[in-house]
């Protein structure tokens, strides 16, 4: 919980104090749940993880599946209307704004969400779709379609999202100013 509230005090300036995190800010509610329903589904244990997670989403309006894998200092940003799906894989230090799906676009039980490495930023409204990989330290435009593979070090951006600056090491440590 630390980590989580560290990458939140360094993700977004809005963040005045512990407590206003902790208390206030329902991605942090829903990664919370989401710890829960997360273990109960690796346990196998039947209908409890599920209503963790719909319990989450009726309280912050995040929608996250329990069998999705999310690692440290995610940061869910505002989050109404965020959608993460059951094989989706999202590494340490992403930032993830409202209304950004990573869902599926194939009905199989196979994985078919998307693997979002490190260090990565979703802009709002975006949707990440099918078993794809968004590379460690790229940033995704808001309201953009992704549903091809992302590499490391890029910037995607429109519908259908197309590499727009590629090999930049600029956003490693959240330096967002961008024109996209």
């Amino acid at each position: 919980m630390k980590s989580l509230i560290r990458a939140y005090q360094k993700k977004d300036p809005a963040a005045r104090n512990i407590w206003e995190i902790i208390l206030l800010y329902p991605g942090v509610k829903a990664i919370f749940f989401h710890s829960i329903a997360h273990f109960l589904y690796e346990q196998k244990i039947p209908f409890l993880p599920r209503f963790f997670s719909e319990l989450s989403r009726w309280i912050t309006g995040i929608d996250i599946h329990p069998g999705a894998v999310i690692g440290e200092g995610c940061v869910i940003d505002h989050g109404m209307g965020v959608v993460i799906g059951e094989t989706a894989i999202i590494g340490n230090d992403v930032l993830i704004y409202q209304g950004v799906t990573l869902g599926g676009n194939q009905n199989t039980q196979s994985k078919r969400h998307p693997t979002i490495e490190d260090n990565v930023m979703i802009g709002a409204g975006s949707k990440v779709l099918g078993n794809i990989t968004i590379g460690k330290n790229s940033l995704v435009g808001a309201n953009s379609v992704v549903t091809k593979d992302v590499p490391p070090d890029s910037v995607v951006a429109g519908i259908p999202a197309k590499i727009i600056e590629k090999g930049s090491t600029e956003y490693k440590e959240w330096n967002i100013e961008y024109n996209i």
